[in-house]
Parts: C-alpha cells; sequence; structure tokens
C-alpha cells in the first residue's frame, strides 16, 4: 500500500495546444535578455516565464543566462545545465531563440547590440510586457529583464499560455547527458534492491536562518544563524515557538524519522537524501539515522568522479533527477521556487508519482507534546495528519499552491472525458504543431 501510486481517475499529462497555435511570425519586435537568479529551481521557472514573455511580445529570446553569484557559485551557465540543442529544438513552434545578441553596423563598424536594462516588477501582469516593455524593445531593439526570478505572475488566464510553460519545464528544460547519466547510474543502482525514497533534507543553514527556527540549536550556532540572517534577510522579529506553530519551521531529521516510521516504513527502508550540509551536524543526523540506517547521497551512491562532474547547480541537477524517478518522494519543507516546489509538479505530470507531503502545522503540536512527556497515542495523532493528506494523485491547485506544484488541470487531459474541453489531442505537441505548420503551408 505504502509504495502503490495514485489513482489518475483517468487523467494523464498534456502541455500539446487545444486550439490554433501559429508559428512565431517571419518579423521580430526585436530580443529579450534574462538574467535568472537564485537555485536551479527559481532558475527554471524563470526559464518558463521568460518562453512565456517572449511569445506574448513576439520577441526573440536569447538563451537565458542564469546567476553566476547565486548559493551555488556556478559559472556553468545554461550551456552546462541543460541540453542547449533540445531546448531550441523543442520550441521551435513557440518562440525564436538566439545564443548571443547579434551584431550591428554602427559607424561603419560592426558592433554588438547592446539590451536596454529594466528591472521588471515582481509577479507583473501579461499587461506589463505587452504594453511598456514591448515599447522599450521597440525603442532599443533589445531588453535586459533583471533580476528575472518571480517576474510574471504565475495565475494567467490563458490555458494555452500555461500548457507553454509546461512544454518548457517538463519537456524543453532537459539536463545535459552526462547529468543524466549519471542520474540513471544512481537510480539503477538504488532500485536494484527492490523501491526507494527520496527526502530533500531542508535543515541547511540558510533555510533555518530564513525561517527564524534557530531556539533548538546551541548558543553558538545560534549566533551563525543570526549573523547570517541579519546579513542575507529582512529585519523582522521571529519567536520560534509562533513561527513552529503556523508550520514556519523546516522538520528536523529526527521528526523526518517518526514520521516515516509512524506511518509504516520499516527500518530497512532504503533513503535517498537530496541536501546540502545539515546545520547542526551528526548531533541531528544520529537520531534519525537509528531509526534509517540505509541513507545515501550523491557522493554515497554515484559513480567514481561524481563530484568532479556534478557539482554546484550540476550536483542539485543530479538530486533533482534522482528525486524525479524515486518511487516516493517527501519534501521537508516547500516553499517558492524551492527544490521540493518544482519537484512535485513535475512528478504529479509525470504520472502522479507518490508525494508524500507532512503538514507542519498540524504536525507541530503533536511533536510539541511529545518533547514535553505527552507521549501517549503520538503515532496514532502522527498517522491522523499524514493520511489526511494528498499523496499524489489529481486534485484542485488551492491557493497558496503554485502553478509549478500543480498545473492541473491545464496541462493534464482526460483519456475518458465527461467534458469534451478534457479531451486528449495527439499524445506528442510536436504532432500536433508540425499538423498546424502544414495546414498553413
Amino acid at each position: 500500500m505504502l509504495w502503490t501510486t495514485a489513482g489518475s481517475n483517468g487523467w494523464r499529462a498534456s502541455s500539446a495546444p487545444r486550439s490554433y497555435w501559429p508559428p512565431p511570425p517571419a518579423e521580430t519586435n526585436g530580443y529579450l535578455r534574462v538574467r535568472c537568479n537564485g537555485g536551479l529551481n527559481q532558475q527554471r521557472s524563470a526559464i518558463c516565464n521568460a518562453v512565456v514573455a517572449a511569445r506574448i511580445m513576439n520577441a526573440t529570446l536569447v538563451l537565458p543566462e542564469l546567476d553566476t553569484n547565486s548559493f551555488w557559485r556556478d559559472e556553468s551557465g545554461f550551456p552546462g545545465i541543460y541540453d542547449v540543442p533540445h531546448f531550441l529544438k523543442t520550441l521551435k513552434h513557440d518562440i525564436r531563440i538566439v545564443t548571443s545578441l547579434p551584431e550591428i553596423m554602427s559607424k561603419g563598424k560592426a558592433k554588438k547590440l547592446k539590451a536596454h536594462k529594466i528591472p521588471p516588477p515582481r509577479d507583473a501582469p501579461l499587461s506589463w510586457y505587452t504594453t511598456f516593455a514591448l515599447e522599450e524593445m521597440k525603442k532599443y531593439g533589445a531588453i535586459y529583464l533583471t533580476p528575472f526570478s518571480h517576474r510574471l505572475a504565475e495565475d494567467i488566464d490563458d490555458p494555452e499560455l500555461q500548457r507553454l510553460r509546461c512544454r518548457v519545464n517538463y519537456h524543453a528544460l532537459r539536463f545535459k547527458p552526462h547529468i543524466m547519466k549519471i542520474s540513471n547510474e544512481i537510480v539503477n543502482k538504488l532500485r536494484s534492491e527492490g523501491h526507494f525514497m527520496s527526502i530533500h533534507l531542508r535543515f541547511e543553514m540558510d533555510m533555518l536562518a530564513f525561517a527564524g527556527c534557530i531556539d533548538i540549536f546551541t548558543p553558538e550556532e545560534q549566533k551563525i544563524l543570526i549573523k547570517y540572517r541579519e546579513q542575507n534577510f529582512a529585519k523582522k522579529e521571529l519567536i520560534y515557538r509562533e513561527r513552529r506553530l503556523i508550520g514556519k519551521c523546516p522538520l528536523t531529521p529526527e521528526e523526518v524519522g517518526l514520521i516515516l516510521r509512524a506511518v509504516g516504513f520499516a527500518n530497512s527502508t532504503r533513503i535517498y537524501l537530496a541536501s546540502g550540509e545539515i546545520f547542526g551536524g551528526d548531533r541531528f543526523m544520529n537520531p534519525f539515522r537509528a531509526m534509517f540506517p540505509r541513507l545515501d547521497n550523491h557522493s554515497s551512491v554515484g559513480p567514481e568522479k561524481l563530484e568532479e562532474n556534478a557539482r554546484g547547480l550540476a550536483g542539485s541537477a543530479v538530486d533533482y533527477m534522482v528525486c524525479l524517478m524515486s518511487d516516493i518522494f517527501m519534501p521537508t519543507y516547500d516553499g517558492p521556487s524551492n527544490f521540493a516546489n518544482n519537484l512535485m509538479g513535475h512528478r504529479l505530470y509525470h504520472g502522479f508519482r507518490t508525494t508524500i507531503t507532512p503538514n507542519r502545522k498540524a504536525l507541530a503540536p503533536i511533536f510539541m507534546d511529545r518533547e514535553e512527556g505527552r507521549v501517549t497515542s503520538f503515532e496514532d495523532r502522527v498517522r491522523q495528519v499524514m493520511f489526511n493528506t494528498n499523496f499524489g494523485g489529481p486534485h484542485k491547485r488551492i491557493h497558496p499552491e503554485s502553478f509549478y506544484t500543480n498545473s492541473w488541470p491545464e496541462c493534464f487531459c482526460n483519456m475518458n472525458p465527461k467534458n469534451p474541453a478534457d479531451k486528449c489531442p495527439s499524445d506528442d505537441p510536436h504532432e500536433v504543431l508540425d499538423g498546424q505548420l502544414q495546414n498553413e503551408d
């Protein structure tokens, strides 16, 4: 029962257009350049937004730039992480893409076209792009939008544009072959002994400082977290108990183990951990390891030379793929553009794969009672919370759930539809688009 996939009720993933979707016009309005800041998945959603922006502006997209000053200190850029030829081919029916700005003649000399820099507003509506940004593009020939994280509203009242986001996210953005090869080797090794689970253990310094959950640490560790928070986040008084009770604190490794044990996972369960350096180290990991000793990560189970081939954003990409292909995935903290956020949406799209999402707010008082010695019916109470959550089947998106976490129903169709609008088009979006091109010819 624990390892079964959620029922689909006849739904399957489909990001192919359901209505007429013309190819990009022969004439472009200019060039769109963007700098995608943040970590791997924040950048990923920004790339999706950039493609949508280019489509509605009839702009030529310059291959998106990935922020090299992010947490990962990674300078490999888009071509170092993603399969560029595949990206260009997959989106050829949607937008024009170039790898760099063109050269122009100025005073008899060839020089690269310079893009006019604009800081776009956060969660900008489509109208901002089709008015202000488009006017600037026509004026200068090219615009440079930076930073470009969360710069297009998630809620778009156009299902075709939402499906375009899915085509980018789940089809066009394919990691480079060496990343896919390493990921497959790890998955095959883990699966050679049966089922395995992946957990995104978000118990790192940056998240704990951001969340303001510091009371469980030593005075020295608290000083480190406070200093990190002061240097990186807005000043705000955060009270640990209050933060915990509203579900804003990441689960500790021990709490993760207690949840898994309560819902029935055996201590022989093989678990792949996607995480950075656990703050507090073995003091926090040992209780979890005592309950579930078969813990792995990409360093322990990966092939030799993994570290030199998969560091920085590429290392995060390997974790992403292993978690995507695992039998069960469990995030310990989910938030906007978080690793887990996009991954949950991808697993939903990839066949409603089982995802266990703990309700931290509902679990907090149960764990707090346990810490204060009130342990009666502890596991029953945990089970009651856990079995009241969605494990990965089709479900309506309810605010504040992100489109990138749940793209149902826009990016799904039904094989036995009650509503004709839900009928499945061709399996391959390119068949639909190629057919439309032939009709135009």
